[in-house]
């Protein structure tokens, strides 16, 4: 009997595998598990069905041909060779492509596309800008020689000859398509654009593929100008309409919505006119309504109608102190009249009138004839004059 080493026999095996024309080009179906993308390059993984399994390897050269990342999960068909890993024994299958069973390998790269941005944020609803309603200049990013390119000129002509066209052209099928309308978007941007209609004349999905591309996602995305999606599909949405600010199924739908009729405008015109003359008209009687209750408010509390006030009040004082002075004089006159009267009927003048007389002695007045002596000189005074006389004898009482 033959004793082989396990070198040899692993050796024989793997010749086996090789020989066997069966194991080569060999497509079979399974579901992918246990997926890693190593940083080599290089994807590992096990496809399965339920019963068995076998270990799978695609080296980078073959990898970087998917359009689409495998993950686990997922039920492929896997196109290569069975052999044998001589080094540990085993046999795996060495994979030159993968094809996803069920839904098309286009549709799953899309999927994982759409997945991947949305994570990013690229589709998020908060970060769409509103299109302007009347943009002075209209970028419009297409085929040179398309259709769309003539729609668009056509209804903008017809509609809204104001706005000022800025034609970028660009790709937009074949492989060098991405490319160039993500670097027309960029130059768009640049041109002082109010808005950018992307556009194309439809076509089969196949055809539409440049805008199923990262890069284009991005590109609409990074725009500083609000970016319509027009690539003419009625059915189905691209990742460009997933991404720009506002999608419409035709370039002619989006002429026709960055415009507006000469009717439209003249009637928005109108509409807009009335509306600022009634608002001023109710700005003006709020005003007016404002002032005069502050009139009202300042009349009640001016200075001058507190001076008015104050005047009438001293006006009132005035009187009333000339109205007391007056009286008072006039009491104070009575007063004074019938002191005097008094002091007239006292008065000693008056007293000599009826017949009485003052006798003086060396000026002073002698009230008793006790107070004279025989030989004294005295004055006399009576109401008519003054005599003098001398006193002849010593005077007695009475």
């Amino acid at each position: 009997m033959l004793i082989l080493s396990v070198s040899q026999i692993n050796r024989y095996l793997a010749f086996k595998f090789k020989e066997d024309k069966k194991l080569c080009g060999v497509m079979i179906r399974g579901e992918i598990s246990n997926f890693t993308a190593h940083r080599s390059g290089h994807l590992y993984f096990t496809l399965k069905d339920k019963e068995s399994a076998v270990k799978a390897v695609m080296f980078k050269s073959s990898a970087s041909r998917l359009k689409f990342m495998p993950e686990s999960g997922m039920n492929v068909i896997v196109m290569g060779t069975v052999s044998v890993f001589e080094r540990d024994g085993v046999y795996q299958v060495y994979v030159t492509d993968i094809i996803p069973d069920g839904a098309g390998e286009v549709h799953v790269a899309n999927e994982q596309l759409k997945k991947k941005l949305a994570a990013a944020g690229v589709f998020d609803e908060a970060a769409k800008r509103p299109i302007p309603q009347l943009p002075s200049k209209i970028g419009v990013v297409t085929s040179r020689t398309g259709a769309a390119l003539q729609d668009i000129i056509n209804i903008l002509s017809r509609r809204y000859p104001i706005a000022e066209l800025a034609i970028v052209p660009a790709l937009v099928q074949g492989e060098n398509a991405p490319e160039s309308i993500s670097s027309a978007l960029v130059k768009a941007g640049k041109l002082d654009c109010d808005v950018i209609i992307l556009a194309r004349g439809g076509g089969s999905l196949e055809d539409l593929s440049a805008f199923n591309t990262e890069v284009v996602a991005y590109a609409i995305f990074n725009s500083s100008v609000p970016v319509i999606s027009a690539v003419g599909h009625e059915t189905d949405y691209t990742i460009a309409d997933m991404a720009a600010d506002l999608r419409v199924p035709t370039p002619s739908a989006a002429a026709e919505m960055v415009s507006v009729s000469k009717e439209q405008l003249e009637g928005n015109l109108r509409y807009y006119d009335e509306k600022l003359k009634s608002c001023v008209m109710a700005v003006y009687e709020a005003y007016a309504l404002r002032l005069d209750r502050l009139n009202d408010r300042l009349l009640r509390f001016s200075p001058k109608q507190k001076m008015d006030a104050d005047i009438q009040k001293l006006d009132n004082l005035t009187r009333a102190l000339k109205s007391a002075y007056a009286r008072i004089i006039s009491e104070k006159n009575s007063s004074c009249i019938s002191a005097a009267s008094k002091m007239e009927a006292l008065s000693p003048v008056k007293v000599l009138e009826r017949g009485y007389s003052l006798v003086y002695r060396d000026g002073n007045v002698i009230t008793k004839s006790s107070e004279l002596s025989a030989g004294d000189y005295i004055e006399i005074k009576m109401s008519d004059g003054v005599v003098r006389a001398k006193i002849l004898s010593d005077g007695e009482e009475q």
